[in-house]
This record gives C-alpha cells, structure tokens and sequence, in this order.
C-alpha cells in the first residue's frame, strides 16, 4: 500500500503526483504530521507558473504552506507526547542565531530564505516533516479544516499586532480577500468606532459584514473617505492599494502593507506621506508571536475560518485547485487541497 503521497511541481508548469511506499522519517528534533488540509493561494500559483520572484522558491519542490495535521511520530530527541497533538505550524526555516532571530523578528532573518513549501517540502502531501519548534498546538477538539487557514491568519495577526489598534478607532482593511476578511475579523474585536472594508466585488464585502464590518466600500465609493481612518491595514497587494490605503489614512494615521503586488504597482505619494505625517509599516510573513496570537484567537472563536472556504478538493486535482485560485471568479474564497 502506497503511504506518502506528493505533488511535486518539477519546474514551471510541470507537476506530477508521486508516491513513495514509505512515508519520510523525521530527523532528530523534528516531527511528521499527517496533512488533514492545505490551503492554495497566489503564492502557490506563482510558484507553478513561474512567476515567484528568484530566490523564494527553489525546483522541483512540493508546495503548501498553509495547513493543519496531527503529529504521526516524532525523531530522536523529541517529545514523544506530541504523537497525536492537532497542529499548525510556521513556515520560515530561521536560523535562530543571527541578530533578527535573536530579537524574535524570524520573518527578517538574516541567514537566507528558506521556508516551507517554497524551498523546503510542503504540505502537498500526506505527510508533512518539521521541526518540532515550529509547530503550534491546537485544542484537541480543533476543527482542522479551518485551522488550515492560520498561515494567512498568522501573517493578519503580524499585522494587527504592529497596527496596535485601539478602541473607538476608525479603521478600514483595503481588500477583502482572505487576508483581508481575516483582518476584519481581528480588528472587530479591538471595538473600533468605525470598521470599513473596501473591495470592488460584492460576495467578499457581503462577508466582510458578517465578519464584524459596519460596511463595505468599492474603491470608487472609498475615495470619499480619504483621510478618515485613524488605522489603515491594506491586504490586496493589487497595484494601487498601498498608495491608496496611504490616501485612506487621516494625518499622523497608521498604515500596514501585507499585500505583496506585482512588479510595477504605483508607487506611494513621498510628498504625502511627509506632508501627512503617516506611520507606514509593512509585513511579510509571521514571527512566533503573530502565531501565537493567531492561535489564541482561533481557539477562543475570534477567528472564524471556515466560512471563508469554498473548494476542497483531493490531493489528484492540484491542477484544478490552481485554476481556481487564478480564475478570478468571485465566487472562489479559499480552496483547500485534502490528503
């Protein structure tokens, strides 16, 4: 019987599933996780097309960087209690030494790039091998479909957490994706005065309300509200959306970039950010911290994944999963490939 299962893209639109009659034994310190599901998203299409920029992904590779699963076994020298722990775990592979691990900024290391299913295996597979100082345990009773979506929520809580938001604050997200819609959720529960997701589609500002938004706003409707909100958080990475959420924002606002946009997007007004005095972070990845916090708020039900996802499909139709993920169909949310 076949027991270890992966989708291994060989180069640029060239994958193929491959099967092993052993699943991979974990190394010292590390651990095996049986994939309950992974999520599919732009950074896993970029890398089957080819699109992902050099150095952040390294063929052939399996990807999947979004998923849940339980621990199988364990390798030497690790803690044999973990065998049957509902898990998630980060992605970024840092090398714990260097000055911006030492500050807990992992995300920054300085020691090269490498993470999970971009140049390491992924969870495209039945079996997902880790070391165990990255995992983050969930409750037992952890649903696991939607814990496959706390990687986008880690990165969202990275950005919450350098956002600081405070109550009765007016706060717009800028993009209601999954990203977006997860933000909503987490700002929600900081009781701002005014919480606004702007999005051209409909189904995505729909739920954006649901999740805690007092409304939904197209584009063409936001560039009313320029310099209204006290916090900004922009999650699209669409061409203009940095220098819009910076338009969004009132004097001595805050804005937090996670959107990662293509090669030529608009570039912020200088003169604005000066003149308006805004604080412009950015995000890109999670620390420990950021999983942290999005663990927490998933088991104490302030994150609610699941209604975000709309396709689940088996590990055979990767094709397809990426297809949706490109389609621009806004019906598609988030589709999981499930072992």
């Amino acid at each position: 019987m076949t027991t270890g299962r992966s989708v291994i893209v060989e180069a640029p639109r060239r994958h193929r599933l491959a099967t092993a009659d052993h699943p991979p034994e974990p190394g010292p310190g590390e651990v095996r996780v049986a994939v309950h599901a992974a999520g599919v998203c732009a950074s896993d299409r970029e890398v089957y097309e080819g699109t992902r920029a050099d150095g952040y992904v390294r063929y052939p590779v399996v990807p999947g960087h979004e998923w849940s699963g339980t621990v199988e076994a364990v390798g030497p020298g690790t803690d044999p209690a973990l065998v049957g722990a509902r898990t998630v775990g980060e992605g970024f592979r840092a090398c714990q030494v260097c000055a911006r691990c030492r500050s807990g900024e992992t995300s920054l290391c300085t020691a090269g790039y490498e993470e999970t299913g971009f140049t390491r295996p992924g969870a495209f597979a039945d079996h997902l091998v880790l070391p165990a100082r990255l995992l983050h345990l969930l409750p037992d009773d952890a649903d696991l479909t939607a814990a496959a979506l706390l990687e986008p929520a880690a990165v969202v809580a990275a950005a919450v957490l350098r956002a600081a938001p405070r109550p009765a604050e007016r706060v717009a997200v800028v993009g209601a994706g999954t990203l977006g819609l997860l933000a909503v959720q987490l700002l929600a529960a900081s009781s701002p005065a005014e919480l606004v997701a702007v999005d051209p589609r409909d189904r995505p500002g729909e739920q954006a309300r649901t999740f805690g938004a007092d409304r939904a706003a197209t584009p063409a409707e936001a560039a009313e509200l320029h310099g209204r909100f006290d916090l900004v958080v922009e999650t699209a990475g669409a061409p203009g959306t940095a220098r819009d959420a910076c338009l969004l924002a009132r004097r001595g606002g805050r804005v937090v970039l996670t959107g990662l946009p293509a090669p030529g997007a608009h570039g912020i007004d200088a003169v604005h950010l000066s003149v308006s005095q805004l604080t412009v972070a950015s995000v890109f990845g999670a620390p420990p911290a950021a999983w942290a916090y999005a663990t927490r708020a998933f088991a104490a039900g302030l994150l609610r994944p699941a209604p975000l996802i709309t396709h689940r499909l088996p590990l055979e139709s990767f094709g397809e999963a990426v297809e949706l993920v490109g389609s621009g169909d806004p019906e598609v949310g988030k589709v999981l490939l499930e072992p």
